[in-house]
């Protein structure tokens, strides 16, 4: 972990980027308006998890591997065991009122060795799936959230050329499974930041970065033709992390090489940075990021010029504690919760083609090697709390009034104001910021 004064340097040096490559519109943005329209009946609202982290009885896998070689903060255990306790976290879900819910489709639980499939675990994956559709939402399946069969890793996992095959073998398969559910599909979890993770826990090495670049692309691009070759009409994606500062130079790579097949551009939104900001964050402390609610505005209208008339979806956004203790920020999730959703509405009224937001996650989960890092609408104390008892935050009222009105009332204003210069949007931010009518 970088030490305090390196992180100033980094925080200093993304500033720099964000403004030396920004540029200004070519118009002035429209005014803050006093009134706020909720979003339309088709707007898609969701909560989202991945397998892995949420499951428990985590097979062989990469992940398991990582998880196992004492590199963690905390062990696997099982997780919040979503193998078990699918129906009443589906059932929670509902009762939110939203209309999509993402899970992960594990490679390593379908396909646990080379030519077999598991027929248990794929029965498993047609509980879940059926149980979502019965509950009246829609599947949003992800292919990859990370995670590779053991036997993947033996074989050098994304440095060696074989994967490609063997990945789509196992994607084709389960796209043939679950297309009859009409779901959204999203290929690659954050494809970048994928490698990123293989780089720190050394399933790649770093000559071999751009490979698995290429490959990803390849095997996104061929699954996108299988996936309308069996499912006309569908909407797929590779959900890129939006990274403040240097999201064209880190995500560019990739998304020049799948662009044309990509239906909707899936956004992971977290984090903002401002030099009207002083605090310093702590890059391995999620929850001392700084959440600045705008900045999701910023990343939404950033991705429209990207891909003009390009559909827009948020796959991912949430609030981090520590533990489910209060923010050192003094930030609640509720609050969180109905500002960002104030700036969704700001956007669609700005004209953004906004269609959908998953809230990340609907319960908390194993965050990639920790359970410290809280993310959930119902917190569960996995390392305490054998029951393994979904405890509601206060969001989740907040989230069932959200999805019952289309968004925040036409009146409401963020508990937060806009913070200038945010390195989301570099000089923009500056010069036409978003604002909030008093």
């Amino acid at each position: 972990m970088p030490s305090p004064s390196r992180r100033r340097i980094l925080v200093t040096i993304a500033l720099v980027l964000a403004f030396a490559g920004g540029t200004s519109p070519t118009a002035a943005r429209p005014p803050a308006p006093t009134h706020l329209a909720p979003m339309g009946p088709d707007f898609l609202w969701g909560v989202a998890a991945s397998g892995f982290q949420a499951e428990g009885d985590a097979p062989d896998s990469n992940w398991r591997r990582y998880a196992e070689s004492g590199g963690t903060e905390h062990p696997y255990l099982n997780s919040v065991d979503f193998r078990h306790r699918f129906r009443s976290d589906i059932a929670s879900a509902a009762d939110l009122g939203v209309r999509v819910y993402r899970i992960g489709l594990e490679w390593a639980r379908a396909q646990p060795r080379p030519g077999v499939r598991d027929d248990v675990e794929l029965a498993f994956y047609d509980e879940v799936v059926g149980a979502i559709v019965a509950a009246g939402m829609r599947p949003m399946l992800t292919l990859d959230h990370w995670v590779y069969p053991g036997w993947v890793a033996d074989r050098g996992g994304w440095r060696n050329p074989r994967i490609v095959a063997d990945w789509l073998t196992n994607a084709r398969a389960l796209v043939d499974r679950f297309a009859h559910a009409d779901p959204l599909w999203v290929t690659f979890n954050e494809p970048m930041v994928y490698l990123a993770n293989e780089l720190r826990h050394g399933g790649l090495d770093p000559v071999d970065a751009s490979s698995m670049i290429d490959r990803i692309a390849q095997a996104h691009n061929s699954i996108y033709e299988h996936i309308h070759a069996v499912q006309p009409g569908a909407m797929v994606t590779s959900n890129v992390a939006h990274l403040p500062a240097v999201d064209d130079p880190v995500n560019g790579p990739l998304l020049d090489r799948i662009s044309a097949r990509l239906d909707f551009i899936g956004i992971d939104y977290y984090y903002s940075f401002s030099p009207a900001d002083p605090r310093v964050p702590d890059p391995g402390k999620l929850w001392t990021l700084p959440l600045h609610p705008e900045g999701i505005y910023y990343a939404l209208e950033h991705y429209a010029r990207q891909f003009p008339g390009r559909p827009l979806y948020i796959v991912e956004n949430g609030m981090p504690t520590e533990n489910g203790l209060p923010r050192p920020d003094g930030y609640g999730r509720a609050d969180s919760l109905r500002d960002t959703a104030y700036w969704l509405q700001r956007a669609v009224a700005d004209g953004i083609p906004l269609i959908g937001y998953n809230y990340w996650s609907l319960t908390d989960n194993y965050e990639w090697g920790s359970y410290t890092p809280r993310f959930g609408l119902y917190t569960v104390d996995v390392l305490t709390d054998p029951t393994l008892t979904r405890k509601p935050t206060d969001a989740v009222a907040a989230y069932r009034e959200i999805t019952a009105a289309g968004g925040v009332g036409d009146t409401y204003r963020p508990t937060r104001s806009p913070v200038p210069c945010s390195v989301v949007s570099g000089v923009t931010s500056c010069t036409d910021p978003v604002t909030v009518p008093r």
